[in-house]
């Protein structure tokens, strides 16, 4: 290994005092959005406890997946264990590593099912990747052509104002599609008129379904979380903001017929 371990800028020598927490997708979310749309929320993670005493020691050293690279992982704070229940821990954040929160992107291969594991056997490993200049706001804007994105995801970088994505978006127009990924089905939708790409997904932010009857009515009878969990969000044509009106809709219309979304077997559009 050519890289810089966490023991050379961060030397602890009490490591059997800690368990390290590597937080994943829990199936219905990520622990770093979590974090970026709310600390309070990413702190809950650790005091949860299940049938088993995972958190048997002092001190919690605490990782959260960023899940749109590989390997890579953001710290998430140091937690003291100051409270056991049987269905909770009590926690403290520590002043330790606090100027490294949400900033600090190491890399770890581990992929173990269990997540909350001994601190000594992975501590020597741990290779800094990075040191970020702000704290861990939302991915990068990844591309026009490289959009993939939960709308859970989507929320907190319009509630946050992230400025790559939104100056990337606000001022052109384009095709999208969503993809219902529990039924499969898609749903081909336009930006035009005074309304970016940024604008028309603020909408979906808010209300799940954008003003869609179609998909006003499916959300009617599934879970408030289901939108956030199943939506993702593809932009499959994007066009200078002086593009006229008609033109936006001619391609939207056309994307409708090439992925069949007219089609109820496939899709959610309607017209």
């Amino acid at each position: 290994m050519n890289g810089i371990l966490l023991k050379d800028i961060w030397p602890i020598e009490n490591v059997r005092d800690y368990k390290v927490h590597f937080g994943r997708w829990n199936g219905e979310y990520h622990p770093l959005d979590e974090w970026v749309d709310d600390p309070r929320k990413w702190q809950s993670w650790q005091e949860y406890r299940g049938a088993r005493n995972d958190f048997n020691r002092e001190l919690i050293f605490s990782l959260m997946d960023l899940y749109t690279e590989t390997d890579a992982w953001i710290f998430g704070g140091v937690y003291r264990v100051v409270g056991r229940h049987s269905d909770r821990y009590d926690i403290n954040l520590e002043k330790c590593g606090e100027m490294f929160v949400g900033r600090l992107k190491i890399r770890s291969d581990y992929r173990s099912r269990l997540m909350r594991v001994n601190f000594e056997n992975h501590y020597d490993r741990f290779e800094v990747l990075e040191i970020l200049r702000e704290p861990y706001s939302g991915r990068v804007f990844p591309g026009y052509e490289a959009i993939d994105i939960h709308l859970t995801e989507l929320r907190i970088l319009i509630r946050n104002d992230k400025a790559d994505w939104k100056a990337a978006l606000e001022h052109i127009k384009g095709i999208y599609m969503i993809t219902d990924e529990d039924t499969g089905k898609r749903y081909v939708g336009s930006a035009y008129g005074d309304q970016g790409i940024w604008g028309r997904w603020a909408d979906y932010a808010q209300s799940g379904h954008g003003g869609n009857k179609e998909l006003e009515a499916l959300l009617g009878n599934r879970d408030p979380g289901y939108a956030g969990k199943n939506f993702l969000f593809a932009l499959l044509e994007y066009r200078p903001f002086n593009t006229s009106d008609a033109t936006v809709i001619d391609r939207e219309n056309y994307w409708k017929t090439a992925l069949l979304t007219k089609d109820c077997r496939y899709g959610y559009n309607r017209n």
